[in-house]
Formats: C-alpha cells, structure tokens, sequence
C-alpha cells in the first residue's frame, strides 16, 4: 500500500483528496457580477442615489402659485346673462357680470377668467367680479 497523505476514518486509503470538499468559485452570473447569496436580497441598484444638498435659505417666490384670476364651479343664478352667480367648491360665492357670454343654466360646472368688478352693477350676493372668459366643464 501506498501512503498518499492523511485518512479519515471510511475513507479508502489513496483518496486523501476526496476527503475535502473540492474549492467552489464564487457564483457569478453570465455577465460577470457578482450573485449575492440566496438568503439575500437582490439589490435594486449598484450605483448610490443621488441626494439633493440642504437647501441655501427661503425661496424668493411661492413654490406653487396659482392663478388668481381663473375660479372653477357651479353657477347657482344662471340663465341669459349679463347677471350670473357662481359658488366654488369652498363655498366662496361670486357674483359675475359680463355682456354677451352666452346662457348657462343653473347647476352647469364653469370655469370663469375674472377680472376688476364693474361698479355700475350689482350682480347680487358675493364677491363682484367682471367674466374675461367662461367656458363649462365637462
């Protein structure tokens, strides 16, 4: 018999090198990355995210302005026109006055571009305003 290294126990003598587990690489995936264990997550990303610096102070104008001139809602005192009344989503109440815009019944959706209220009329109960512009919705 021939001595080729050390035995264990139920190993037939001459088979040191089956004694040992062979060496497995690391798993790769076709590309040649690296395949994070089974038992974790794959991640999302192998680039860091970018992040935004702290910001400088205040800014200088609303982040979200609106329009002041354009309302939206129902119109509650409708009919030919040039008299109409127009309650928001809010409950704000306008009452418009413009010459030639047409009929809109009462309960029709609009949306009206406003502009300075005509003194010499009064178009009832709220906020007076003259129609630039007013189309219904939907």
């Amino acid at each position: 018999m021939s001595d080729d290294g050390p035995t264990t126990p139920g190993t037939p003598p001459g088979s040191a090198a089956a004694a040992s587990p062979p060496a497995t690489p690391p798993a790769t995936a076709p590309s040649g990355t690296p395949v994070p264990p089974a038992d974790r997550p794959t991640p999302l990303s192998a680039t860091a995210l970018p992040t935004l610096p702290p910001p400088t102070g205040l800014p200088r104008k609303p982040t979200d302005s609106r329009r002041t001139d354009v309302v939206a809602g129902r119109i509650n005192r409708g009919g030919p026109g040039p008299c109409y009344g127009l309650v928001t989503d809010d409950g704000r109440q306008y009452a418009l006055h413009g010459t030639g815009m047409g009929s809109f019944a009462a309960g029709t959706t609009v949306l009206v571009t406003i502009g300075p209220a005509d003194p010499a009329h009064d178009c009832g109960p709220g906020d007076a305003a003259s129609i630039v512009k007013i189309e219904p919705v939907g």
